[in-house]
């Protein structure tokens, strides 16, 4: 589950190599290949590809799905949009925090990691943040299958939404492609297709809206099934919390820093926050609403169904959306992705990586064929991507918003193992790390009884896996870096 350039820009040949050294010129190679800071040079002043990309990557049917998650668990549409509102306000906020970060140092998000947990304690997130990219890939794909072939039926290219594996395998191949192609060829691509195709996404967006709550018998009074204030209720609310509130912008924290690198440092930070911020939580409030509107004439988070009673006379229109959605969002999960794996210090150059993780998630589309209920698989991984990266970006925060708020260069991280001065294992931060995923367990209620925490189940099934998460992490690593010494040793480091 970031910033291209804005509309219009280009973008100056970085002149570094990733061991400082001098890089090949952008005539013989794509700077993008190379572990850099991105020099000033190179940045952008303008916020507008921050806020399209960002508000592209989240305008995907997984966001209305998820708003339709919290009637079919039995809350009210009104409660389902109020934890939906509420729990993105102060995600998309922490958010915007680490956005800054990206703006401060130049340098992406796994690149950072290597100052707090070491050059190679750093493989150890770095290689998390690779295999859920790669999750999301497939993921963002699959659920878009079912809704392709739901309005293929309506269109009478295909007789039913059921089966048609094959069918749905190519589709899923076809989108694949095209997220690679464009990732392919990094944030110029990426800066392109954002900057033409996200607002005309927008105006289909507006017309399905209007549509659904102008003409299609929505119960606007809809108050669930569940008891008020019992606890099921708040265990529901607790979960959609997790799942599509506070818990959808914790799991775009690893990925703020890859784009805002490219944001000047003249840019006010204040107007940074805003354009990131307000380009995640637009979307995702948007069309959570709107999900859960249309899952109160439906009753079923099913894409297909949800399709096939709601919006048959906008098929062609819909359709366009639903293949936009995927794309816009892995063509970052793509890029991120070679970032990730670029910080194992492996040897392969960036674009084998990028057709690789297509190819590796696709046959995880295929796979996801096979799995019936969509609400379940939905609400275990965004619970368990929320956990990590909220226990990561709490060691996150602590180090660059307390520890080390002061320093802005960070170029160290780009030097041999060692060289830095930093342990290549920084112990204190890998022990706040499985600290602060024991808790996230212990805290978490998911679909799967793997995912139920003692302290969850005792709560009657509240899941504030989150929050014991980033607390945990956080004063775990603020407590050991100031026993031994962290803060004092890095403020001597270049």
């Amino acid at each position: 589950m970031g910033s291209a350039i804005a509309m219009g820009e280009t973008v100056a040949p970085i002149r570094r190599g990733a061991s400082g050294g001098p890089a090949p010129s952008a005539t013989d190679a794509n700077c993008e290949d190379f572990l850099q800071a991105v020099p000033q040079s190179a940045k952008t002043k303008s916020l507008w590809g921050q806020f399209w990309t960002w508000f592209g990557a989240n305008v995907a049917p997984i966001n209305w799905l998820l708003g339709a998650l919290g009637v079919q668990m039995g809350l009210g549409l009104w409660e389902t949009f109020a934890v939906i509102l509420v729990g993105n306000v102060i995600g998309m906020a922490i958010f915007g925090c680490m956005v800054l970060l990206g703006q401060r140092t130049g340098l992406s998000a796994m690149l950072l990691g290597r100052r707090v947990f070491g050059r190679y304690g750093n493989y150890l997130p770095s290689c998390i943040q690779a295999i859920v990219v790669v999750g999301w890939c497939a993921i963002n794909t699959w659920v878009v299958l079912d809704l392709v072939t739901a309005l293929l039926m309506k269109i009478g290219l295909v007789d039913s939404i059921e089966g048609h594996f094959a069918l749905k395998a190519g589709i899923g191949a076809v989108v694949m492609i095209i997220q690679v192609v464009v990732s392919l060829f990094g944030y110029k691509a990426i800066a392109t297709f954002e900057k033409w195709t996200v607002p005309p996404t927008v105006a289909i967006l507006l017309a399905m809206t209007i549509a659904a709550w102008g003409f299609m018998g929505i119960d606007w009074n809809y108050a669930g099934t569940l008891t008020a204030g019992g606890t099921d209720k708040i265990a529901a609310m607790s979960s959609i919390m997790t799942a599509i509130g506070i818990g959808w912008g914790f799991t775009w924290l690893t990925y703020a820093c890859d784009y805002s690198r490219f944001v000047s440092r003249e840019v006010p930070r204040r107007k940074l926050f805003a354009a990131s911020s307000l380009g995640q939580l637009i979307p995702v409030v948007w069309l959570g609403l709107l999900g859960a509107t249309l899952a109160t004439k439906s009753g079923s988070i099913d894409p297909g169904q949800l399709i096939v009673d709601n919006f048959g006379a906008l098929a062609i229109p819909v359709l366009l959306l639903v293949v936009h959605g995927p794309i816009a969002t892995n063509i970052l999960n793509i890029y991120s992705f070679t970032l990730s794996v670029q910080c194992l210090d492996l040897k392969i150059n960036r674009r084998v990586i990028n057709v690789f993780v297509g190819v590796f998630a696709w046959f995880g589309v295929c796979l996801f064929l096979s799995i019936q209920n969509i609400g379940d698989t939905l609400d275990g991984w965004l619970s368990s991507v929320a956990g990590w990266t909220a226990v990561w970006g709490g060691i996150m925060f602590v180090h660059f918003f307390i520890l080390e708020r002061r320093r802005d260069d960070f170029a160290g991280v780009l030097k041999a193992p060692g060289a830095d001065g930093v342990p290549v294992v920084r112990w204190q931060p890998l022990v706040a790390f499985f600290a602060g995923l024991f808790m996230t367990w212990s805290f978490s209620y998911g679909s799967l009884p793997f995912f139920q925490g003692p302290f969850a189940a005792a709560m009657g099934g509240v899941d504030l896996s989150w929050l014991a998460g980033i607390l945990t992490s956080g004063l775990v690593y603020l407590v050991l870096a100031k026993v031994t010494g962290i803060d004092r040793a890095n403020a001597a480091l270049a």
